[in-house]
């Protein structure tokens, strides 16, 4: 029964979903998996749109799955700034291109080349990086596949939250970082010498990294495996990956527009090896297969207030995100011919999105490429936003919270305290917190909503084999939530055996 949902009220029987259109729904347990919300602006992006709207010649169109923007009004010609370049970016691009019936053919040279519909606007990109979302290297992994890290160990991490909240860059990271330079390293071994040498070197460094600490492991990762013959790897710094044009300046942009192809271009390379036999995919693959081990660090007060705000969602969320949850290598090929055809442009790094008084209009700009700035006459924001109790304007959202039945939690570890905007649970099986502090039953929160207190639960992959965290969160909910139920009773002539002892529907 489609609908959206505006209230959710107790009565004798359990609860009521009411509908905008009035119905109402009775139910004996709720599940409220609500997704990504639309919040409400606020600073910079309420200034962009406020600005729009006074204007009529400039639109702003507000973060949102691309599906759901309103894009189709957008001119041919046109110039549109899209500000953010992560995944989301990619289907607003799709949408103004191959989705107005663009397409792309092989270009006899490896590559690929754009072939317009000429009902495309005009592209102009930027974001801190200066770089569109890196490729995801080609899966070289089974749906069974599980990864045992050496290092980064779920017993290691929980001994180590088990002293107190800790400090993610000072506790956390050196580990993780020592794991993802064994992975680095020791794949390009194994690419030269095979599995049983790559054993030896990863036994030699572990070893070593145990006996000296995690900060040691670059240094000890790549001395052993230049002993070991492998001399010519780049050191393997996330940092730099993540900010790759940082502290430099172009000219022009023709000069900056070479070096992004540069560097999409090596990001290519490296994805075609793999996520298993190429050393630096392999190594960013690690933050993926070692998210459950992160979130025993970090979900339900494990970081102090501080570092969860600023190391953990300020620094390592954004990074983890932009280097390890990428697009196939398809769509970098398709990024290269857009920007080869000239109907998308990166403006540099450290973008700025400013409106334009003068011009009536939005202009972009990169102040490390001289001659960058452009005049758009359409904003785009290509981010998604996240869970925010207080910013959310949904009327669902809006009632439970006034009902106190949805309440924001707060991490007050370390003498601080930093509200998170997500819905704040109780272990599995995730009954949120009422006003008071007491579990809510009957009703369960899956998800999105619960970002803050616990750490990505955007995905839940339908692959075979191991569970995700939020498969496993999923099964929680859905034991407990039928427990107590009646059984539905099952008709012989459906499954040619005895119905089902029990009845209720």
């Amino acid at each position: 029964m489609p609908g959206e949902a505006v209230a959710l009220e107790r009565d004798a029987a359990g609860w009521r979903l009411r509908l905008a259109d009035g119905r109402e729904l009775p139910a004996d347990r709720v599940v409220l998996a609500t997704g990504h919300p639309v919040t409400g602006l606020t600073g910079e992006q309420a200034e962009l749109a406020a600005f729009a709207a006074a204007r009529p010649g400039a639109t702003y169109v507000r973060g949102d799955s691309a599906a759901d923007m309103p894009l189709s009004g957008i001119a041919a010609g046109s110039r549109v700034a899209v500000l953010g370049m992560g995944l989301s970016f990619y289907d607003v691009v799709a949408a103004l291109t191959t989705g107005r019936g663009g397409r792309f053919a092989e270009d006899g040279r490896g590559g690929l080349r754009y072939l317009p519909s000429g009902r495309e606007p005009l592209i102009v990109a930027g974001s801190r990086s200066g770089v569109p979302m890196p490729a995801r290297g080609l899966n070289q992994k089974a749906p069974d596949w599980r990864y045992t890290a050496r290092l980064f160990t779920p017993e290691r991490i929980g001994a180590l939250r088990a002293d107190g909240p800790l400090d993610f860059l000072a506790d956390v990271w050196p580990w993780l970082d020592a794991e993802m330079q064994l992975v680095y390293h020791g794949t390009a071994v194994r690419a030269r010498y095979g599995a049983e040498v790559e054993q030896c070197y990863l036994d030699s460094c572990v070893e070593d990294v145990l006996a000296e600490g995690p900060e040691a492991a670059e240094r000890i990762a790549r001395a052993t495996a230049e002993r070991f013959g492998v001399q010519e790897l780049e050191p393997l710094d996330v940092r730099r990956l993540a900010r790759p044009f940082a502290g430099r300046s172009y000219p022009g942009p023709a000069q900056f527009a070479a070096a992004l192809a540069d560097l999409l271009a090596a990001d290519l390379a490296a994805a075609r090896l793999g996520n298993h036999d190429g050393p630096l995919k392999a190594a960013l693959d690690v933050i993926r297969d070692v998210r459950g081990t992160v979130r025993t660090a970090v979900d339900d007060g494990g970081l102090t207030a501080r570092s969860h705000r600023e190391d953990f969602l300020g620094w390592f969320a954004p990074l983890s995100g932009f280097l390890a949850a990428g697009p196939p290598l398809s769509r970098l090929r398709e990024t290269l011919a857009l920007l080869e055809s000239g109907l998308l442009e990166v403006v540099g790094p450290a973008a700025r999105f400013t409106a334009d008084e003068a011009t009536g209009a939005f202009r972009v700009e990169s102040a490390q490429v001289a001659g960058s700035a452009r005049s758009c006459a359409t904003l785009i924001d290509a981010r998604i936003p996240g869970a925010d109790l207080d910013l959310d304007p949904a009327p669902l959202t809006r009632q439970l919270v006034a009902a106190g039945l949805w309440t924001s939690w707060a991490n007050e570890a370390g003498g601080e305290s930093f509200d998170t905007g997500g819905v704040a649970v109780t272990a599995a099986p995730y009954r949120p917190l009422d006003v008071i502090g007491e579990p809510v039953e009957g009703l369960y929160v899956l998800g999105i909503p619960t970002e803050g207190q616990r750490w990505f639960m955007q995905v839940g992959s339908t692959r075979p084999g191991p569970w995700t965290q939020f498969t496993a969160d999923a099964d929680a909910v859905a034991a407990d939530a039928l427990a107590g139920l009646p059984r539905i009773a099952v008709l012989p002539a459906l499954t040619g055996g005895p119905a089902l002892t029990g009845g209720g529907s």
